[in-house]
């Protein structure tokens, strides 16, 4: 029988001499069995087998165990306390199912038991990677550098591959189920597979300076809505966001730089996590109304061509009177009534997913009065990159009413603030 834990070896007889433990483990294959060569009637042992000594140090089990401490099994913990030598064995990091049962069978060698009603194993020397502590990072910067005939380590924890000239991303890539960092900065990627959804512990995920021109609404729809903190999707070509991609409402830091951006997510402020924002160089005219309800530390919108606002000269999409359609979808969303594709055609449920908030606070979905207004980009961020060479801190934000009597008494207050 065999166990993967980590193992310390503590001497009882260290204290005396004024000497401690070294207070950690390390790596190391337990087995439970009889040496190569003896007799059927020899002795069970422990051997415990580590990087630094793969043949492995064993110690006789029959009668020889003092105490078996196990209070932490349920976290993987325990100990073994031998009579000869005075040591304790030390185990952590174990899979607690295993532990209990590898426990089990010292227990029944200790107390005697039949040696063929034992699960036993070979007592051999361990395989190299057995014993080494599992590869959870690799950084890779040149082509010549990528594996190509030989797979990652399912162990990955952290996998960046940059300068690789990847036209796509590696399909093998998409199957370290422990991945939490993935950097595939500096390629030449042009479309993100929505198996990349499939990576359920995914937190970062590094795409800067890439072909991309899209960005999947099955991937803002995927586990990474639970996992995703961390998206660099700077300097790509990239010219609009899907409307799923707020969905992503994980994400702590965004950053959109140098791309084609002529708008961004439509209701970006869903994104309550998010508190770091660039979208630096890029073609926005305007930013979405919902941008009011951020709250971020810092915000970098530098070099995009603002248009300037004029509260004269609205863009009127009225429909008066109101269609039949406009006041089931207002009444729905202002009465927050339930919804779904089981109960609604999808092009309605994606209509209403969209509708846009007048500023009395009532919904409007296509009859609506829009304009832009000018705000100080320092109501949403504690630290704000300028906007422009000028010095400004302003940016115009997109406004919608509902009637005219709300545009009108807007343009009031407006007007006598000013």
């Amino acid at each position: 029988m065999r166990l993967q834990c980590e193992v310390e070896v503590v001497s009882r007889l260290l204290p005396t001499c004024g000497l401690r433990g070294r207070g950690r483990g390390t790596r190391a294959l337990l087995s439970l069995g009889r040496p190569p060569g003896r007799a059927r009637g020899g002795g069970v042992y422990l051997m415990v087998c580590t990087a630094r000594d793969r043949v492995g140090t064993r110690y006789k089990v029959q009668e020889n165990i003092e105490r078996f401490f196990t209070r932490f099994v349920e976290e993987g913990k325990a100990t073994v306390r031998l009579r000869e030598p005075a040591v304790d064995v030390c185990l952590s990091k174990a899979n607690a199912s295993n532990l209990k049962n590898f426990l089990s069978a010292v227990r029944l060698a200790h107390q005697g038991t039949d040696i063929g009603a034992l699960p036993l194993s070979a007592l051999v020397p361990a395989k190299t990677s057995e014993v080494e502590k599992p590869k959870t990072k690799m950084i890779i910067t040149s082509r010549r550098d990528y594996p190509l005939t030989k797979n990652f380590p399912y162990s990955l924890e952290h996998l960046q591959a940059s300068y690789c000239k990847l036209a796509r991303i590696d399909m093998r890539v998409l199957c370290l189920k422990k991945l939490q960092k993935l950097d595939l900065s500096h390629n030449h990627i042009k479309q993100l597979p929505a198996t990349i959804g499939d990576l359920i512990c995914l937190q970062e995920l590094n795409l800067h300076d890439n072909h991309l021109e899209s960005f999947s609404g099955a991937l803002c729809n995927s586990t990474l809505q639970k996992s995703l903190q961390f998206l660099d999707l700077s300097q790509n070509k990239i010219k609009a966001l899907p409307i799923q991609f707020c969905q992503l409402r994980e994400l702590v830091n965004l950053k959109l730089d140098d791309n084609e951006l002529i708008r961004l997510p439509f209701k970006i402020g869903q994104l309550d996590h998010l508190r770091f924002l660039s979208a630096a160089r890029n073609k926005l005219p305007f930013l979405p109304s919902d941008f009011r309800k951020l709250c971020l530390e810092n915000l970098d919108l530098f070099g995009n061509p603002f248009e300037q606002p004029n509260l004269l000269v609205p863009n009127i999409q009225l429909k008066i009177p109101l269609t039949l359609l406009e006041c089931a979808a207002r009444a729905t969303v202002n009465y927050r009534i339930p919804y779904g594709c089981h109960l609604l055609p999808s092009h309605l449920c994606e209509d209403l997913e969209v509708a846009k908030t007048c500023q009395c606070g009532r919904a409007c979905l296509s009859s609506f009065i829009q304009i832009t207004v000018t705000m100080n980009l320092h109501h949403v961020a504690h630290t704000v990159v300028l906007v422009d060479n000028m010095g400004g801190t302003e940016a115009p934000v997109i406004c919608y009413f509902c009637s005219l009597d709300c545009y009108s008494q807007f343009l009031d207050r407006y007007l006598q603030s000013n």
